[in-house]
């Protein structure tokens, strides 16, 4: 049993922990606020008086962004595999505080015209690249700087700052409702949590800028290496990313369904008011944030692939009966209580799915290898899947989508049954190392045989 780390490795993993999570808080209101907020800025960037085109124009930027998440993979994971995740995580901050104080200045239709959707536009590419880069330096990050044994627990606070950045979002939300009146957060109240994220962002660069370099990187950082941190590196690896890619479709598809895209659902389709749908939205996210490190702990004692699993039969199963139940809802309680049962299935996704994802790959190409895949991915479903959501219900076939979300995380869990645990991988040297020295003490000195345990 390995000893327990000493009380200033402890200090260190827990500022490696808040310095990660804050600024991914910080990355992901930036990202979220855009949704949230999308009820009321819709018609100020769009003319016409049908709010669901308007809402579709919108949703249609909100998926524009994440065609830039592969660049932002690309260009940010090689920079975190080449200088280091501290230098990564320290950008994609700053980049994300410029993209936020454009969007909170753009100027509106009535002003501009088109301009003002063309700045929001270039905003959201230039989210879209941070977050790209975000996720993968943060998960490696996160996962590197845990103890081995705690990694899922480490790496599961991804998704609690994830959570309780889009929380902020919406306390912002439900705060300026009760505030200002409907006509004025549709004039300028919109602008108002865009700001507040710009100096977020200034506050968390600081904090960054204090975080010290994971062992592994360090460990490859003291030997030249040219290759580190490229395309033709990560090709060697090409089945790991293959994997990426499918293990993410469904959890991406499934967790944007029951976050960004519930309260427009909720209002759109259950007629719920927005006060109600934000509110719902809100106490579900809010416990779903608190479920993420007990979840991650599990995994570190029974593996990642039975919460995987669980997380892929429940959403293939499960999809088409809570979304339909969902969409006549007629009370706060009723709502809750099925978007709560959704979001337990997700989270044996997303309490585990960095640690996994940084698990699969040896550290030289590690950011890339998370960052490429799983932004291709969230490119191809995850971005769109408010914008399908969307086409199919001004199609009239709004339940088609309940059976598309079903159909990607059938995909996963085919990808989840047949591939390995990766619980075990060492990510170290001194890792790999205490696990080769493991093996060899297992074997009989006199005759080189494996011992059997015969208690």
């Amino acid at each position: 049993m390995p000893a327990p780390p000493a009380a200033g490795e402890r200090g260190k993993r827990r500022l490696a922990l808040v310095g990660g999570s804050l600024g991914n808080l910080v990355e992901w209101y930036d990202w979220f606020v855009y949704a949230s907020f999308a009820l009321y800025f819709a018609d100020a960037f769009f003319p016409g008086g049908n709010p669901t085109t308007q809402l579709m124009n919108t949703a249609g930027i909100f998926a524009v962004g994440f065609l830039m998440r592969p660049v932002g993979g690309w260009v940010l994971g090689r920079a975190a595999d080449r200088h280091g995740r501290k230098s990564a995580l320290t950008l994609t901050v700053t980049m994300m505080s410029a993209a936020a104080l454009l969007i909170a200045v753009a100027p509106t239709y009535a002003q501009a015209g088109y301009a003002g959707a063309l700045v929001l536009l270039f905003a959201r590419l230039l989210q879209g690249m941070s977050i790209g880069g975000e996720y993968a330096a943060s998960a490696t990050y996160l996962t590197e700087a845990s103890d081995r044994t705690r990694r899922g627990l480490g790496s599961s606070f991804q998704y609690v700052s994830m959570t309780v950045g889009q929380l902020l979002g919406l306390v912002i939300l439900i705060s300026l409702q009760h505030l200002l009146t409907v006509d004025q957060l549709h004039d300028w109240g919109w602008r108002v949590p865009f700001l507040l994220g710009a100096v977020f962002a200034v506050v968390v660069f600081w904090i960054r800028r204090r975080l010290e370099e994971t062992d592994a990187f360090a460990e490859e950082a003291g030997a030249p290496d040219s290759a580190r941190g490229s395309l033709r590196l990560l090709w060697r690896h090409r089945r790991q990313a293959l994997l990426v890619m499918a293990l993410t479709l469904g959890g991406t598809v499934a967790y944007y369904t029951y976050t960004t895209y519930l309260t427009k659902y909720l209002v759109g389709t259950a007629g719920m008011a927005r006060n109600t749908a934000t509110l719902v939205s809100f106490t579900a996210l809010l416990v779903f944030a608190l479920l993420q490190p007990p979840a991650g702990a599990l995994s570190d004692r029974i593996g990642r692939r039975p919460l995987l699993i669980t997380f892929a039969a429940g959403c293939t199963l499960g999809t088409y009966p809570i979304m339909t139940a969902l969409g006549t809802a007629g009370s706060y309680w009723s709502a809750l209580g099925l978007s709560l049962l959704a979001l337990v299935i997700v989270t044996g996704y997303t309490s585990i799915n960095a640690a996994v994802k940084a698990e699969l790959f040896p550290t030289r190409v590690r950011a890339l290898g998370v960052a490429l895949p799983y932004a291709i991915a969230n490119a191809l479903f995850g971005g769109t899947a408010e914008y399908v959501a969307l086409w199919f219900k001004e199609a009239g076939h709004e339940r088609a989508f309940f059976w598309y979300v079903s159909a990607c995380a059938l995909v996963s869990l085919v990808t989840y049954v047949l591939m390995p645990d990766t619980r075990n991988a060492a990510l170290t040297r001194a890792e790999a190392t205490a696990d080769a020295d493991v093996r060899r003490s297992a074997r009989s000195p006199a005759d080189g045989v494996v011992r059997q345990d015969r208690s």
